[in-house]
C-alpha cells in the first residue's frame, strides 16, 4: 500500500471559484499533495484540460462534482459522466446516489453543518438518508484549521453516531478551495492507502476513499495497524470475531516526516488514542522524536476502532489527526 496526500473538495472559475485547474494543480503541489478532486458546483466543464494539467503539474486529479441544491451539497467523486442533480429532491436522494454510483462514482455529505440559507443557500445538509449503507463518505472537517469549528464538531460526531449504529462510512476532510491565497492557519490534508496493481491512480483514490482506507490530519500522518493471527489488518479493514481470538497486536504510528516544512506544531507530548463505540480502548503518549505505540488487545467488545492524535495546536487542545475505521464483525 502506498499513501498519497490528498484534496478532495475544490473549485474554479467553471464554478465559483478564482482559479483555474492549472493553478488548483500548482497551487497543490506547492503545498504537498499528489492527488485533488475537482468538484465544481453544478458542472464538470473545468475537467476539459484535466490530462494536459496533469502532465504538467504531476498532480493527479479525479474526476468529480458537488451537487449544489436547496436541500444539500454532496460531493460526487469518481465519476465517469455528469450526473444531473435536478431531477432529486428533499426526500430522494437516494435516487441521484444510484445514478452517481451507476456512473462509477462515490457521494459524500459536504459540510452538512454549515450554515445555510440565506447565508450560503442549500449548505446545511437537509436531504431525508432513509439508509445510510447508500452513502459512502462525509465531510468530516471543511476548511482551513477544521478541528476547532462547531459545525465539523457536528459532521465528526454524525459519522461516531453512524459508526455507533453499526454502518460503515468513510469519513474525509475538504477545504472547500476556491481561490490561491495564502492562510497561515492550519490546512488538513486526506492521506489515502492506494492498493498495488494496473488501475489508474485516480480509480485507486476513489476505491481507498470508498473502502475507508484514510487517514485525516493537519500534521502528521497517523495509520493504524493491527495483527491477529499473523494476519495484518489495514484501515478501512473488518476483522472477524475468529481472527480476534487469536489475541491481536495493535501498532499505531505518527510519522512527522510528510510534507515537511508545509505545516507547524510545537514540540510536545501528544495524546495518542484509540476509541471506538465502547469508549477510550487505549491511550498512549507519544513526541515527534518517539512517535510509535504499540499495545495487545484481547477480548474486545466494540464493533469498530479508530486512532485519534490529540494536542495542542495555537494554545487550544484540539484533535489533530485521526483514522477511519477498523470494523469487528
Amino acid at each position: 500500500m502506498k499513501w498519497i496526500a490528498c484534496e478532495l473538495h475544490s473549485h474554479t472559475f467553471h464554478s465559483d471559484g478564482r482559479q483555474t485547474l492549472h493553478e488548483l494543480a500548482a497551487g497543490a503541489k506547492a503545498l504537498g499533495f499528489d492527488c485533488i478532486a475537482l468538484t465544481d458546483h453544478n458542472t464538470m466543464t473545468g475537467l476539459m484540460d484535466k490530462e494536459t494539467v496533469q502532465d504538467e503539474t504531476g498532480i493527479t486529479i479525479i474526476s468529480g462534482m458537488e451537487w449544489t441544491t436547496f436541500y444539500g451539497h454532496m460531493a460526487t467523486i469518481g465519476v465517469k459522466e455528469f450526473v444531473d442533480w435536478r431531477p432529486v429532491g428533499p426526500g430522494d436522494i437516494h435516487a441521484g446516489l444510484k445514478r452517481v454510483h451507476a456512473s462509477g462514482g462515490i457521494a459524500g455529505m459536504a459540510h452538512p453543518f454549515r450554515m445555510g440559507s440565506p447565508i450560503c443557500t442549500g449548505c446545511f445538509w437537509e436531504f431525508k438518508i432513509e439508509d445510510w449503507n447508500d452513502l459512502d463518505y462525509i465531510e468530516v472537517w471543511s476548511g482551513t484549521f477544521p478541528s476547532i469549528k462547531s459545525d465539523n464538531a457536528r459532521a465528526f460526531q454524525l459519522w461516531t453516531d453512524k459508526l455507533n449504529e453499526g454502518y460503515r462510512i468513510a469519513a474525509t476532510s475538504g477545504r472547500d478551495w476556491h481561490v490561491q491565497s495564502t492562510t497561515d492557519e492550519p490546512v488538513s490534508v486526506t492521506y489515502l492507502s492506494l492498493e498495488e496493481g494496473d488501475a489508474q491512480a485516480t480509480e485507486k483514490a476513489v476505491r481507498a476513499v470508498a473502502a475507508g482506507r484514510a487517514s485525516v490530519t493537519i500534521g502528521p500522518l497517523l495509520t493504524m495497524d493491527i495483527v491477529c493471527g499473523g494476519s495484518a489488518y489495514g484501515i478501512g479493514s473488518i476483522i472477524s470475531r475468529e481472527a480476534l481470538e487469536f489475541g491481536c497486536s495493535v501498532n499505531l504510528f505518527a510519522d512527522f516526516s510528510v510534507r515537511q516544512g508545509l505545516w507547524e506544531l510545537t514540540d510536545q507530548t501528544y495524546s495518542l488514542r484509540v476509541v471506538g463505540n465502547t469508549g477510550i480502548i487505549h491511550e498512549c503518549s507519544i513526541t515527534r522524536e518517539n512517535s510509535y505505540c504499540q499495545f495487545e488487545m484481547n477480548g474486545i467488545e466494540a464493533i469498530w476502532a479508530r486512532a485519534e492524535l490529540w494536542g495542542i495546536v495555537r494554545g487550544v487542545h484540539v484533535l489533530i489527526a485521526f483514522t477511519n475505521a477498523v470494523y469487528f464483525d
